[in-house]
This record gives structure tokens, sequence and C-alpha cells, in this order.
């Protein structure tokens, strides 16, 4: 922040402030000290402020104001403390420091000035001899309160709902002093508009106020949530996360919930014989299912869409999630609270006591919580969970190395289910083409030649595949929308004996492929042959 310097602006120390500290003032130092009133013309001492935390300043009342002849000046709200001194020479690593006094309201002014925690109210004399104070308003005159900062971040919602995206990122740039804003559409991230630098601090204060955050925390991360009505819609909710990021700045993310919008496993195009398959394995009255993937691979999605099947008014269904993103009407819903001790572990202690038929756990991240699931799942609950592994093989061998008893664990497994999401070709613009033999060749290695040759696809002149072009509807990007790809190990009887056996990832593999297993990668080359989407977009996802 290039700001002029001003003189050091001095006054006469107060008799009652040398009294209430119990000593002579003189005495603190040899340099005769001085009175400091707050001055927005200060430049921020960024290298002074480095290492100091904004809240830590604020608590213990003193800051450095500049750097002088060798000699850092530091306001005190009482200069004579010579414990105060020594903690601060001993967190500034030097000695060469000269204390100056300031009031407590001064002192924070500074430092919430220097921290860009808005610009800080002013009192001034007006000619008339009347005291008044100043407009508090953002950085250049810009505050969350102005017409055009309310319209800009209503239209990003706005238009991030028109184009299905799933989050907005807001992201002040220290370098080239502008503000990004990009929309995550179909799990890309697409530029969508920049604003002047000077709008960074009343955009986000705009959302914090949304989202009922503390607007003057600028150095932690806040989470929150916020419901909008869009214009000609329904009312949507946002979750909001704010991100402190170098130059003391923050970033802004916002997702956009599908709150109340249950998709069935024919929408998430889950394969029919994969299908069937998994909705024999939800009518089974206990035992454990394993949802597994990355993050944002569609697994919550998938959880309550299989929930949707079984939920029926004589069935008793619990849920734990961390967050609450998609609600079923018959269903009771458990949000997660971990810093208050209530997290997954302590969710399932819970259920058990509360005469549940099915629970949901949304995630098994620790053995205890594998370890309640799978005992409830073998006492007569049918229980269902989402794991972070890249496949249905490896989840297994995970919860092994974790610890669980392979016995147990055998016992009350039902199946595995892996998935990711690859963006469907836009339907009105994909374009069909007649692959090389190469290209061929290529879809039936990542295939399986055997298994690809029994699936009797014919290398001819009216083989087609489709790739994308682009158009208005879909962004010129070629894509629009997405669908799953699935991998459904179902825990037979040599599955079970391999698991107490601790087989590894590779065997397991084989057995279950051997058993009808198809794969992440033989599911969307299907998905490209059948021209849903093409051979690149599958491969980005499963071999990452």
């Amino acid at each position: 922040m290039n700001k002029t310097k001003p003189h050091l602006e001095e006054r006469s120390i107060p008799k009652n402030i040398s009294s209430k500290h119990g000593a002579s003032l003189k005495s603190a130092s040899s340099d005769p000290v001085n009175s400091i009133a707050f001055n927005r013309g200060y430049p921020v001492p960024e290298d002074l402020l480095q290492n100091l935390r904004y809240e830590y300043l604020r608590r213990e009342l003193w800051v450095p104001l500049e750097l002088r002849e060798g000699k850092i000046i530091v306001i005190v709200d009482n200069p004579n403390n010579i414990i105060k001194r020594d903690m601060i020479e001993n967190i500034l690593k030097t000695k060469s420091v000269k204390y100056a006094l300031a009031t407590n309201q001064d002192i924070l002014k500074f430092i919430e000035y220097f921290y860009d925690v808005g610009e800080p109210e002013d009192e001034y004399i007006s000619s008339s001899g009347v005291k008044s104070e100043t407009k508090k308003e953002g950085l250049n005159g810009f505050s969350e309160a102005d017409v055009s900062i309310v319209k800009l971040v209503n239209d990003a919602i706005n238009e991030a709902y028109d184009k299905r995206a799933s989050d907005i990122h807001i992201e002040p740039d220290t370098k080239d002093k502008l503000v990004n804003i990009r929309l995550r559409i179909d799990g890309e991230c697409i530029h969508y508009k920049t604003f002047p630098y000077e709008y960074r601090a009343a955009i986000v204060s705009r959302i914090k106020i949304m989202a009922n955050l503390d607007i003057t925390e600028k150095r932690l991360p806040q989470d929150g949530k916020l419901k909008y009505k869009v214009p000609g819609a329904d009312e949507i909710e946002l979750r909001v996360a704010t991100l402190p990021t170098h130059g003391y700045i923050e970033d802004v993310v916002l997702r956009l919930l599908t709150r109340g919008k249950i998709m069935t496993l024919d929408e998430l195009r889950m394969p029919e014989n994969s299908r069937k398959l998994f909705q024999a394995q939800l009518t089974k009255p206990y035992g454990l299912i394993l949802l597994v993937g990355p993050t944002g691979s569609g697994k919550t999605t998938t959880a309550h869409a299989a929930l949707q099947i079984i939920n029926k008014p004589n069935v008793k269904i619990w849920t734990a999630e961390d967050p609450v993103e998609i609600t079923q009407q018959g269903i009771r819903q458990l949000q997660i609270h971990h810093k208050i001790g209530l997290d997954f572990a302590a969710a399932m202690r819970s259920f058990l006591r509360a005469d549940p038929d099915v629970i949901m756990v949304g995630e098994m991240r620790d053995y205890e919580t594998a370890k309640m699931g799978i005992e409830a799942s073998t006492t007569g609950h049918l229980v269902m969970s989402t794991l972070h592994t890249n496949n249905a093989p490896e989840t297994i061998v995970r919860l092994l190395d974790m610890g669980i008893d392979p016995f147990a664990f055998a016992d009350s497994l039902l199946c595995v289910l892996a998935q990711r999401l690859v963006r469907c070709l836009c339907s009105k613009c994909k374009e069909a083409y007649h692959p090389s033999p190469q290209e061929y060749a290529e879809l039936a290695h990542h295939y399986g030649e055997k298994a690809f040759s029994a699936l009797n696809i014919a290398y001819n002149d009216d083989f087609k595949l489709y790739r994308a072009k682009g158009c208005d509807e879909c962004n010129n990007m070629g894509y629009r929308g997405r669908m799953g790809i699935f991998e459904l190990l179902i825990a037979s009887d040599n599955i079970k004996q391999m698991i107490t056996s601790r087989k590894s990832i590779a065997a397991l593999r084989k057995t279950a492929m051997t058993e009808g297993m198809e794969t992440l990668l033989q599911c969307g080359v299907i998905k490209v042959i059948a021209g849903e989407t093409d051979l690149m977009e599958v491969l980005s996802v499963c071999l990452r």
C-alpha cells in the first residue's frame, strides 16, 4: 500500500495515564516518550507484521508502527511496563525498539487499519466545534452495502445457478491487482469475470454479511451457509468458505448445494447389470455397503439415490453427514460438529441406541468409526458408508491395514461400489467420426484385449465414435453435464475367503473380474463406444 508517510503526530501525555500506571513515564526510557494518535497516512509496515497475529496484537494492545533510524517504533498502552517491553523485544528479536504511547482506541485503529479489517472510524472536530464521525467504508470508498457490490455478488450467484455451476471461486490477485471470479462447471473451473482490485474487501464483506460470518476476522478461515432466492426459481442454499491468503487478503468459495434434489440410479447412468446387483444388496436386512472414490466423485449423491430406494414408512434410517447437503423426507439426518466432539464415531454410538434399521455414515475416516460400522452391520443393521479410496479392491486392503478384524469384516461386507464422474459430450453439438485403427486398438488395450474381443465389436466402416465440438448450449466447451462410471465388487464367498487370508489388491481384483466385476476403466470405455463421452475424458479421471 503506497501511502504518504506523515510526520509523527505527537501530543502531551495526560497526567492521569502516568498516575494510572504508578510510575513516571520518563523512567521507562532514556528517550522522551511521545504520544501518537491514529493517522491513516502511515504506510503499512508489512515486514514488521509478517509474524504477528492480528488477534494477539488486539489482545496485548501493541503494534509496530515503522522502522526509523535503525529502531522499530512500537506503540503501546503503557511504555513503562518492563515485562511487556521484554516480551515485545523477544518477539521482535531485537533490542532496538523505541516505545511510544497511544490510547487503547488508537492502537486498535492502527491494528485494524494495518490488517485491512475495514477502514476504522475516525473522529474529527468540525469547524463548528461539534465532534462527529466519518462514515466507515471499505477500501477506496467501496463498502459492502454499495449497490454495485450487492449487484455484483447477486449476479455471480445468478449466473452460477443458470450455468449449473457447483462452485463460485472469488480470488483477489495481489500480483495482477485484480479480483478474478471463476465458476466450476461439470468439474472444470471456467473464468467468469474480472473486477478491479479495490472491490476485494467489499465483495468479501458482502458475502460474510450474507452468511452471518465475522467481517472483522480476516486471519482465520471461516465457514458458513446462506440462503438465496434466485429470480424466477426456488430458494437455494450456498456453503461459504473464506480462506486467508498471501498479502493479507481472503479468497472465498461458495458451493451451490442441490438441496432436496435426489437423483435416481438410472439418472446416474449406472450400467444395467451393476444397478440390478447393487439394488439387490440394498434389500439385505443387514450388512455393510461401501461407496468409494475421491472427493467430488458423487458418493453422497449415490448414497442418497440408494437410500431413496429403501426409504419406506416402516424403515427407520439415520444418517451422519458432514455437511448435510441433500435432505430426504422420512430420513433422520445428523450434522457432524467436530468442534464440540460430535464426530462420526460419536454419532455411530448414539445411533445404535436409537433403534435404527439403516445407518448411513458420511465417512469411515478412522479405525473407531470403521470398527463400530462393522459391528453394527453384524448385529442386525444395514450400514452404508463412504471412503476415499481409488477402487473397490483397494478399499478392502485399506480397511484391513487400519487394523479391522478380517473375519468380522468378511462376515459383514456386502459390496464395494467405486465411482467417478466424467463429463458427457454435449448432445447438441457432439460430432461423429470414424476412428483410426490406432484409436480402436487403444480402446481394446484399456478395456483388456481378451475381454474386449468377447464384446464382438468389429472395426469396420460403420464403427463410429463421438468427439467434443462446442456450441452456445455448452459454452463452447463440447461437454454438458456429468455421469457416473462405476466398479461394483460383490462380496462373494471367494472374496470373503480372500479377505480373511489378507490377499493382495491384485489378487482381489483378478478374482472379482473373473466373477463378473466391470472395472472403472471398462465401464468408461463402454460409455465411449456408446457415444456418451470420449476416451480422453475417461482416462483423465481413471488414470490420475
